[in-house]
């Protein structure tokens, strides 16, 4: 089969790779049939290299079963399908609560075994979930990402009436508007320094949008009626994530959803609004829960099918995988816009 195969930084190839196989009674083998490029892929792309020299690469997919090992059920060849990508072994303590984004033997397919950038990948039956008959593969092939985002809300103690801020209007930042509004946002703020994110955001569902590069965040906050109850950082800058935390009320909640990919220096004043404010800032990893993977998981599928969740206006490119090299190449070198990007292998 073909595949995208990181052989070092910014050393991506389109070539052919072995199909997998069925080696356990619980393995399902999945045709992709839409897989999307995530932030955490391009920073391995162009900073931190392959955990396998000539590893397939890729996480986010959805697709066709195409075989099904001896002893998995509930699952059939030709259903159509999203996998989540977060192998846990199910032994440890965190495991044993529950507590699977807590797993101490954790991966994701893309690093240690192979993941869905190619024509087949395999899953464990347990991370294989069935589409409602409603949600079209490019968009279930985008459950992974709103899943990891709906896992921090549920870490929240958001109430309905409350105003949120999103700060970066990426993939996650977009998702974020719209599980906000689930939960039960009466007023969202979008900060971006890009107006065409902001353009998204207010497609989605955003009620103000600052673009903090053209006027001043505080001054454009301290304009808006609303107390911002929980503000969610979405772009792992080492600027944003020292900002969001001047953005709540007294009380409030910061919460950290963008990964950084560099050290970070808090300023003291920011750092202070910790403090001073009493703010409760809440980390959140992975997309996971009880029963695996998750509610969030379950919540996803099912907001999509009812239109909640709309990842249309988000993607940009849908492209064939070979374009998988100059993609990448482009994509973070700035050689060309994009938002998000789905492979059609």
């Amino acid at each position: 089969m073909k595949a995208l195969n990181l052989y070092d930084i910014e050393d991506l190839r389109f070539e052919d790779t072995d199909k997998p196989e069925l080696k356990s009674p619980d393995d399902v083998i999945i045709k992709v049939k839409a897989t999307g490029i995530c932030g955490s892929d391009t920073s391995r792309y162009k900073k931190l290299g392959p955990y396998k020299e000539g590893m397939t690469f890729g996480h986010e997919f959805s697709g066709i079963v195409a075989q099904i090992g001896s002893e998995v059920t509930g699952l059939n060849v030709g259903d159509t399908v999203t996998g989540c990508p977060a192998v846990v072994c199910h032994q440890c303590h965190y495991c044993e609560k529950g507590e699977y984004s807590r797993c101490e033997n954790l991966y994701v397919i893309g690093s240690y075994e192979p993941g869905c950038f190619a024509e087949f990948v395999k899953l464990p039956a347990s991370n294989v979930l069935k589409l409602p008959d409603n949600v079209d593969l490019d968009t279930a092939a985008m459950v992974e990402p709103s899943a990891v985002v709906a896992h921090g809300f549920y870490r929240t103690h958001m109430k309905p009436g409350a105003t949120v801020a999103v700060m970066g209007c990426g993939s996650i930042g977009l998702l974020a508007i719209q599980w906000a509004k689930i939960f039960g946002a009466a007023k969202i703020i979008a900060i971006d320094i890009d107006s065409h994110k902001l353009e998204i955001a207010t497609q989605l569902g955003a009620d103000y949008t600052i673009n903090s590069i053209e006027e001043a965040l505080d001054q454009a906050i301290s304009a808006i009626p609303e107390k911002i109850d929980v503000a969610v950082e979405s772009a792992g800058s080492p600027f944003t994530i020292g900002q969001v935390l001047t953005l709540p009320t007294k009380g409030g909640e910061v919460l950290l959803l963008g990964i950084p990919y560099s050290d970070i220096e808090i300023k003291r004043q920011h750092f202070e609004k910790i403090l001073r404010n009493e703010l409760n800032v809440i980390g959140s990893w992975n997309g996971l829960s009880a029963p695996f993977p998750g509610e969030e998981w379950t919540a996803t599928l099912h907001y999509m099918s009812t239109g909640e969740i709309n990842v249309d206006p988000i993607i940009s490119d849908r492209l064939e995988l070979e374009k998988g090299p100059e993609t990448f190449y482009n994509l973070v070198n700035k050689k060309k816009h994009y938002d998000k990007v789905i492979f059609h292998p």
